[in-house]
């Protein structure tokens, strides 16, 4: 079976994923079996990270996408997700196995990523799925707050005080994780996982949302993403990239300032030293 390399990278030396990657060939025959699909080689590209992904036939002849994602905090509610979003921008959940975090999923078609079109156009695009994803959904409800996620991350570049280049940066981007990702009442549904890599070309809409990561938070945090996505701009013009944005959002973009800081300081990460991340991050520092 192929492991596309990014995903096996992911799964290496981490048990649990581990474990999850030894069951997954028996776990792909029993969802070819109860599904009635018959599955194609998985895509094995820079995106392809979290899950094994395929295109399959359904019985008919139709087309689809499979997706089997790996134990993953940022990503354990993209089922509640899809179903709450419903394919308004995302793409539509076909079947779901909970258990197993497997999802039959409306295929894009022709599938041509956001990527393909200018910088300037993507953040068009990109600003009006967010605004279409940013809603409240009815109490009682599973997602989580941005807080988990901020907290998740914190905890993971504290375990790495070793390697830091700039403590002092590293502390001030922890300090306002924990303050920008207060709860408060005009909190709404994110998707935190969408640029130009996660919306595809498709016909039923212009553009739909693949992989979203739904936490409850401030709609600023979900420009960064995107932001995060474009280190040429953010590294070349960084105040100019983030003001466009952030007016295109209709957000605060002092509030999104803060959080890009946030992130290029202390998101955890493989290597400290990386120049792009450092020199952002002074040049955004509050």
């Amino acid at each position: 079976m192929i492991i596309p390399r990014r995903l096996a990278a992911n799964c290496h030396a981490i048990p649990e994923r581990t474990a999850w990657l030894a069951r997954l060939p028996e776990t792909l025959r029993d969802l070819a079996r109860r599904w009635a699909i018959t599955i194609g080689p998985p895509f094995d590209n820079e995106d392809v990270s979290c899950a094994w992904v395929a295109p399959v036939t359904l019985t008919g002849g139709a087309t689809a996408i499979l997706k089997v994602g790996m134990p993953h905090m940022e990503g354990e509610h993209e089922i509640d997700g899809l179903r709450f979003w419903n394919g308004d921008p995302t793409v539509r959940l076909l079947e779901a196995d909970e258990d197993l975090n497997a999802m039959l999923l409306e295929r894009c078609e022709p599938g041509t990523p956001l990527g393909s079109l200018p910088e300037a156009d993507q953040d068009v695009v990109i600003a009006s799925l967010l605004q279409r994803l940013w809603r409240s959904p009815a109490k009682p409800h599973r997602f989580r707050p941005l807080s988990d996620m901020a907290a998740l991350w914190s905890a993971e570049t504290l375990s790495q005080e070793k390697q830091w280049s700039d403590p002092a940066l590293v502390r001030e981007g922890l300090r306002l994780f924990s303050e920008l990702s207060r709860t408060t009442p005009q909190d709404v549904l994110l998707g935190t996982d969408v640029h130009a890599g996660n919306v595809l070309e498709a016909q039923r809409q212009p553009w739909l949302v693949i992989d979203p990561k739904p936490f409850i938070g401030d709609r600023a945090y979900d420009a960064t993403q995107h932001l995060y996505n474009s280190p040429v701009r953010m590294g070349s013009n960084p105040d100019e990239t983030i003001r466009r944005f952030a007016g295109l959002l209709d957000v605060d973009h002092q509030r999104v300032r803060l959080w890009m800081f946030a992130r290029a300081a202390a998101e955890p990460r493989d290597r400290w030293n990386d120049d792009w991340l450092s020199a952002l991050a002074k040049r955004l520092a509050p």
